[in-house]
């Protein structure tokens, strides 16, 4: 972690970052992860088993590297934020938020007073080195990037709204829980939740703000990427794992082992 933040700054400039999903909870992938070179890394507080302090293990374990660490929030919990800044998270993405309001209360909690209303406790945080940047205070607000989820039919309903509002750097774009939300759970790859999703990212990008999303099928994401969307995702830990070993196991074992297919579409 140092100084500035470089992953806000390639999102305004409209640089595309790819990135990769951190769903292991194991800081020890994490830094593996990291040796692989992508832009960023989401270390999950949602749909992984990741609480406090194994975020903080992970966040330790990407800062070597050049992939920039960002971290889901298993909510927009004002406290949660908190402590996930206090650790040195700088880039945060948090999940479900539907209307302007919701992110108007985000950008609060990530902001000091007068600003804000993010507790004040960097002199005995990770976030300003224990007090070794000494200018931290100063400079904290302008250095963390906020990232919202829209995965909603509700949010996208509000997306331009939500786009407004300033302190919010960028919008995400969830396509399972949006596919769920339209009727089609389960299939991500339907074509009105795509279409829905195109839109959506055009939307963004419009307004100015990064528009981002995950997506593993290579060919969608690229397709993302041509609309502008500048920090997609693209591959789960687990789920790169997973294939792997059963592939290697298929090689090995064939029919014997039985093992599910490897090749369904990312959970959320």
């Amino acid at each position: 972690m140092t100084a500035g933040n470089s992953f806000k700054t390639a999102l305004a400039n409209k640089q595309p970052q790819i990135g990769l999903w951190l769903s292991m909870a194991e800081p020890y992938l994490a830094e593996v992860s990291a040796t692989a070179g992508f832009d960023w890394l989401l270390i999950d507080g949602e749909h992984a088993p990741n609480d406090l302090r194994s975020t903080l293990s992970a966040l330790q374990a990407i800062a070597p590297y050049r992939s920039q660490p960002v971290v889901r929030a298993v909510s927009g919990d004002v406290a949660l934020i908190k402590q996930l800044l206090d650790i040195g998270a700088q880039n945060l993405l948090i999940p479900m938020v539907d209307t302007a309001e919701q992110a108007r209360q985000l950008v609060l909690a990530t902001q000091y007073p007068p600003l804000g209303i993010r507790g004040v406790g960097s002199m005995v945080a990770r976030s300003s080195r224990w007090g070794a940047r000494s200018d931290y205070l100063k400079v904290a607000d302008g250095e963390i990037c906020l990232l919202v989820q829209a995965e909603s039919v509700l949010a996208l309903e509000n997306l331009e709204a939500i786009c407004a509002v300033d302190g919010v750097d960028g919008v995400f774009i969830g396509p399972a829980d949006l596919a769920a939300s339209m009727g089609y759970r389960g299939q991500p790859f339907h074509p009105e939740v795509q279409a829905a999703i195109e839109g959506a990212i055009t939307t963004i990008v419009t307004s100015g703000k990064a528009a981002g999303t995950l997506m593993s099928d290579q060919k969608v994401a690229r397709r993302y990427l041509e609309l502008g969307a500048t920090f997609v995702a693209t591959g789960v830990d687990v789920l790169v794992f997973a294939s792997a070993a059963r592939q290697l196991a298929a090689d090995f074992l064939g029919a014997r082992q039985g093992a599910p297919a490897s090749n369904a579409p990312p959970a959320y």
